[in-house]
């Protein structure tokens, strides 16, 4: 996908669960799409109104907490989209053993992507305490090096239990039981409030422990997500129906099959949130306020962007059905009325954004420097946005044909061009970050042109068996 892995987790997990559900034959019209996508931006509104409360706490703790998080929530990014890439996988494995009723094959699969994502977490846990601290004392402001190491050190132990829900989350999709995944991500956004609340500021008889208590916050509420789903699936008999603990022993050949079905989405996953850590490094170069900024903008993309990924995973879904059906014909016309959908929600949103920019970003923080400073970088984002409506639409499009390393080239040819744009903006000519976050235009861009290129030659056609 891209850079806002979570969200298209979100829309993936929900979309693969219709798609199981009955075999229906999707329809090509305005009603079928948002049928589809209407439910799916439910269900990806929570994680994001969560994201937004947590930053509205680190703003109150004064300047530069909110970029510090930017970064460190960037670098945990990295680990926990290698953790939606093996989930994606194994969630693809897990629905086809389901479809041919091949069940307790699917406690084998699950058993080996613990394994799997426990080895990767131990791994994670390592680099951060060995490798992060060399990287962000050679790249990051000093300002922000103790801080940020400091929280690192505390939020990395959160991502076993992260894994562990994850591939949970793969379980309960695959097996046409997205509906349970609800009682996680209840658990865990009201624990994430919660502590956050009381282990920032000191509340609710817990100890004062400001920014690092947001770490300590965000472990607590992976365990509790993690906790309650599986308990959800012990009372719902899922165990011992799928023989999910029927077998503790390594199984190589099964462990090899997640591997190589997960690695292609692990790895362009990987690239593309190594380059947000890569521009939020250097926009730590222009100081707190700058990467304060920044945070905003990243949670602004998410927040709005909320339709535009429900639409997105449509897109991917509707052409993968139109062409199973045997009518490749009606993909552009299910893509153009996708994007009509898509453009429309956005330009709705567009205008009121213009109008109260002043007032939304007062929302996290009153100063006159930093309004001075968001309010242009936020209209930069916000044309971003409308790029993006296009872009991502086109984007799953391809992801639709089936062809997934057209996709892989796509994104890093375009997270070619975003770094060098970045680098050359933000250190070689040391302009502002308006300048900087320019390079969501240069990355919507590109992506929607090789996109719209490769679905126009027909290229696809020849894969649609596959």
């Amino acid at each position: 996908m891209n850079r806002y892995t979570p969200i298209a987790y979100f829309c993936r997990s929900s979309l693969d669960d219709f798609s199981m559900s009955d075999g229906l034959k999707l329809e090509v019209s305005y009603k079928q799409i948002l049928q589809m996508s209407l439910p799916i931006s439910f269900a990806i509104l929570v994680p994001q109104f969560n994201f937004l409360i947590n930053s509205f706490f680190l703003a109150q703790l004064g300047p530069g907490y909110m970029g510090a998080s930017g970064v460190t929530g960037v670098y945990y990014l990295i680990f926990s989209v290698i953790g939606f890439g093996l989930n994606n996988g194994l969630q693809a494995l897990i629905s086809r053993r389901a479809g041919q009723d091949r069940l307790k094959e699917i406690g084998d699969l699950f058993m080996q992507s613990v394994y799997i994502c426990i080895f990767i977490a131990a791994l994670g846990i390592i680099i951060t305490y060995t490798v992060a601290p060399v990287i962000f004392r050679t790249y990051t402001d000093p300002a922000i090096y103790k801080p940020t190491i400091d929280f690192l050190s505390i939020r990395i132990w959160g991502l076993p239990f992260l894994y562990l829900y994850q591939m949970r989350n793969g379980l309960l999709v695959g097996t046409n039981q997205s509906k349970l995944l609800v009682y996680g991500t209840l658990a865990e956004t009201i624990a994430n409030i919660v502590f956050d609340y009381g282990l920032i500021f000191g509340n609710l008889g817990m100890p004062s422990l400001g920014f690092n208590g947001a770490a300590y916050a965000s472990i607590i509420a992976e365990f509790l997500g993690m906790a309650v789903v599986f308990l959800v699936i012990g009372l719902k008999g899922m165990s011992k129906r799928f023989g999910l603990f029927e077998s503790f022993r390594f199984n190589w050949q099964a462990s090899k099959t997640i591997l190589v079905q997960s690695s292609p989405l692990i790895l362009q996953y990987a690239i593309s949130i190594i380059s947000w850590e890569f521009f939020f490094i250097l926009i730590s170069h222009d100081g707190t306020l700058a990467l304060d900024v920044s945070q905003i903008m990243r949670l602004m993309f998410g927040f709005f962007g909320i339709f535009i990924w429900a639409f997105a995973a449509t897109s991917n879904t509707m052409v993968s059905n139109i062409i199973g059906q045997g009518l490749p014909e009606k993909v552009t016309l299910v893509v153009k009325k996708i994007i009509t959908l898509s453009l429309g929600s956005t330009l709705v949103i567009f205008i009121p954004l213009q109008i109260y920019a002043r007032e939304i970003l007062g929302l996290f923080n009153h100063n006159e420097a930093f309004l001075e400073l968001a309010i242009p970088v936020f209209r930069v984002v916000c044309v971003a946005i409308i790029f993006m409506s296009v872009s991502t639409i086109c984007l799953n499009a391809v992801t639709g044909t089936g062809n997934t390393k057209i996709n892989l080239m796509i994104e890093v040819f375009t997270i070619v061009l975003y770094c060098i744009y970045i680098y050359n903006v933000m250190e070689v000519y040391d302009l502002s970050i308006v300048w900087g976050w320019g390079s969501e235009w240069v990355y919507w861009l590109s992506i929607f042109f090789l996109s719209f290129i490769y679905l126009q030659s027909g290229k696809w056609k020849k894969g649609m068996n596959f």
